[in-house]
């Protein structure tokens, strides 16, 4: 998680003193969030898939980034967006937020459908060509996973 002072002074009882301790362990544990001998590294779509297979049984359509580095090492898991039965809104600006903040090369991204048809929406299609867009600008690889609740995920990984 990356804050500002800002942020934080806006929550009551948060003061500019308990404010900069927070930011200071944030920062702590940002050093080493997880040794590298224990980072799960990305090699091939089977391997995001056994990574984000627990997507699989969650009854609404979730939205999911994995923040990695040049290595495709799993910097980070971030449940961006949870949406109803059939729809998540995703907004390219939520998504990138947290790979920005983390200074990530690539990112996967993954959301689920609920009702086991993987067919992509109107509304998967845009999202995912926004999401591109955006990744080429920012310099930032995307990644998309989708799976269906009761098989082997549907894979695509874009260019």
């Amino acid at each position: 998680m990356d804050v500002t002072e800002e942020e934080l002074l806006q929550i009551k009882g948060i003061g500019k003193v308990k404010a900069n301790q927070i930011i200071a362990a944030l920062q702590l544990a940002r050093m080493n969030p997880c040794p590298v001998e224990q980072r799960f590294t990305i090699r091939s779509p089977e391997d995001a898939y056994d990574y984000l297979r627990d997507m699989m049984y969650l009854d609404r359509e979730n939205f999911i980034c994995l923040g990695l580095n040049t290595k495709n090492q799993i910097l980070f898991r971030e449940t961006v967006f949870i949406g109803s039965l059939n729809a998540s809104v995703v907004h390219p600006r939520e998504t990138f937020k947290h790979l920005v903040r983390r200074s990530c090369a690539s990112a996967i991204v993954a959301h689920n459908h609920p009702s086991g048809d993987v067919t992509p929406s109107m509304e998967d299609i845009n999202v995912t060509k926004r999401l591109g867009e955006a990744g080429k600008m920012m310099g930032i690889e995307i990644n998309i996973v989708r799976f269906q609740n009761w098989c082997y995920p549907t894979v695509n990984f874009s260019d």
